[in-house]
């Protein structure tokens, strides 16, 4: 049993969040984490959508419509979009949380595909009020398409988001690439598990276990059971938490 308190980071696991109102038995599972500036809150959207609440700051990560009514959801400050497909990039989701003056981060293979975008390239990174984010390599070296990879190297991002000493990782669709053993102090990590597409439980146990991060959470995992993640760590100081991301 992991102890309840991890490095004196969480404070509660909400199993109710915001209710869709055109859909009342449709709510999110929500984690909140303390930090040196207050309170963090991660909303689990579902598969490979996520809402983080840094005190005052929403982020939306990859908003998708089939997930959620973003017209009942709060506008973002910013927003971050891992890649291209349309799991990952909705402009009909993008233009209901966007507002003046929202911040709209993407990868390279977005380029033309949303206006007044910022293009974050493998490796850069950018600051946002007391928000830094920085662009991480996704994509696969095992899985592929006649011969092609699904995910090309360069094309898509992770992001490393880091607030007030709390750097959560979103990895994006990628495998347990050899970028993912150079990250350092990551206290939340969110590791696609999805075949063809991402990862086996296997692969994403043996990336987690290449920069030890504090928190697992799966997440796009589709139809992969992620019990079988939790047995291969469950030797590991990493504490793998299973939500809602299917």
């Amino acid at each position: 049993m992991k102890a309840p308190i991890l490095f004196a980071m969480v404070i509660s696991f909400v199993l109710t969040g915001y209710t869709q109102t055109n859909n009342p038995a449709k709510t999110f599972e929500k984690d909140s984490f303390e930090t040196s500036k207050g309170e963090l809150v991660i909303t689990f959207i579902g598969h490979g959508t996520l809402m983080l609440e840094a005190v005052s700051i929403i982020i939306h990560i990859d908003p998708v419509s089939r997930e959620a009514d973003y017209a009942l959801l709060p506008k973002a400050d910013l927003i971050l979009i891992t890649h291209e497909h349309g799991d990952h990039l909705d402009p009909k989701a993008l233009a209901l949380v966007t507002k003046p003056e929202t911040k709209t981060v993407v990868s390279k293979s977005c380029i033309g595909k949303i206006d007044n975008a910022l293009v974050l390239i493998n490796g850069e990174e950018k600051t946002f009020g007391d928000i830094m984010v920085q662009a991480v390599p996704a994509y696969n070296i095992v899985n592929m398409r006649e011969g092609k990879p699904y995910h090309p190297k360069g094309n898509g991002n992770g992001y490393v988001i880091t607030f007030a000493g709390k750097r959560i990782f979103v990895a994006g669709d990628t495998e347990n690439i050899p970028e993912m053993a150079a990250l350092k102090n990551i206290d939340i990590v969110f590791l696609p598990m999805n075949l063809p597409y991402t990862m086996t439980p296997q692969m994403v146990a043996d990336g987690a276990r290449s920069f030890m991060p504090k928190i697992l959470y799966p997440y796009h995992f589709g139809e992969t059971n992620p019990q079988l993640l939790v047995d291969l760590l469950k030797e590991s100081p990493i504490e793998v938490r299973i939500r809602k991301m299917k």
